[in-house]
């Protein structure tokens, strides 16, 4: 397992209707996954052999290994 594997992402809703989604590797990247979020949601997230990025719309708080920042774009 290499350390993109062990990469854990906690993000919280601050607001209804965040959207998290997970985009691919590989020679074009695309988006595989979408999870939409309600205030006070949490979701878990990690980075896969399949996932290489995270976007997120909406407000949240991000928690990770590295920083805790506020995402305050528009849902």
């Amino acid at each position: 397992m290499d350390v993109a594997e062990q990469a854990f992402i906690m993000i919280k809703a601050e607001e209804n209707g965040v959207q998290v989604m997970g985009l691919t590797r590989g020679q074009t990247t695309k988006f595989h996954h979408t999870e939409k979020l309600d205030k006070g949601e949490v979701l878990i997230v990690q980075f896969t052999d399949t996932t290489s990025a995270m976007k997120i719309r909406g407000k949240a708080s991000v928690i990770s290994s590295f920083a805790q920042m506020e995402s305050d774009s528009k849902a």
